[in-house]
């Protein structure tokens, strides 16, 4: 059962690369953002009840989400575990359809400009119309980065401690807050998954900045990796998204620029030359924190053993 366990990891993120994210709202997380979206409408929920509704719906929404990947870990034998584990893991991270998102918008920046804007408005909330096409790429590879650590690193990492239901929580909780977290009418209802989201993330995006840093150093951009980390990682808001994105943006000499929000990076390189180089960081950290997390269920037996 442990083996089968470790190996699920691997196997998922081969199961990713072959067959990427489905686009049917049928989909598992599909299924669960138009829960949210029913009930995180600010305007069903009276403004004095709305934070307590997002606590409550929280719990409703994860338990939800999670009970049956919870029921197939318990109940599948492990040689069906073995199958269905993998295909259920891979529910809760994305992989190859962030690079294929990246790849859509460089393919439709060489077509125009406003093919480009377009194509990125699918990875991000900033309004895309007024932006450059270094900003319309910078917009890309910034999601790249920062979902390295939402969309791989941190489903891999709970799967490991807590098995699928606890990537399945981290899963559900990530789309609250990727749904309602933001400062406008949907902050009070919004307020608890966006910093429940923080709590869960603080873990992974520092275990994926430490891989990323070794990355770099292993290629000789150690020191502009940690300059920027330290430098910029507290320009984006938040505890967690700026840390993956100023190493990255450190480590390739690119430079992210949002408009009126911040610049994370040295600008060494444009992001059309630095481009390939993101890409395969995100690929190394990817593989590397696979490797790592598939140590922890062996010392959790070897603890759980000894005490």
């Amino acid at each position: 059962m442990l083996i089968a366990r470790i190996a699920v990891i691997p196997l998922s993120l081969l199961v990713d690369r072959v067959t990427g994210d489905p686009r049917s709202r049928f989909h598992p997380v599909a299924l669960v953002g138009q829960f949210i979206a029913f009930w995180g409408d600010p305007r069903k929920i009276r403004p004095s009840l709305q934070r307590a509704a997002g606590v409550v719906m929280w719990v409703a929404t994860v338990a939800l989400f999670s009970f049956p990947f919870y029921l197939a870990e318990a109940f599948l034998p492990w040689y069906a575990l073995l199958v269905a584990a993998p295909v259920l893991l891979k529910v809760c991270l994305a992989w190859r359809s962030l690079e294929e998102h990246v790849d859509a918008v460089e393919r439709a920046l060489s077509a125009s400009l406003p093919e480009g804007r377009e194509k990125v408005s699918y990875m991000v909330s900033r309004d895309p119309r007024e932006l450059s096409a270094d900003q319309v790429r910078s917009a890309a590879y910034e999601s790249l980065s920062e979902n390295l650590v939402d969309s791989i690193v941190a489903p891999l990492f709970y799967y490991a401690l807590f098995g699928l239901a606890g990537a399945a929580v981290y899963r559900a909780a990530n789309t609250m807050d990727a749904m309602l977290g933001y400062r406008d009418e949907r902050e009070r209802i919004g307020w608890f998954p966006a910093r429940a989201d923080d709590v869960l993330n603080y873990v992974p995006a520092r275990l994926a900045s430490g891989i990323l840093l070794l990355y770099f150093a292993a290629r000789g951009r150690y020191t502009p990796a940690l300059r920027c980390l330290r430098q910029d990682a507290k320009k984006r808001p938040g505890f967690n998204g700026g840390l993956p994105m100023a190493v990255i943006a450190g480590g390739c000499g690119a430079r992210f620029d949002k408009p009126g929000a911040y610049t994370i990076g040295p600008g060494e390189r444009s992001l059309s030359d630095a481009g390939r180089d993101i890409i395969g960081a995100v690929r190394a950290c990817t593989l590397a924190s696979a490797a790592l997390f598939m140590l922890i269920p062996i010392f959790l037996a070897l603890f759980i053993q000894f005490i």
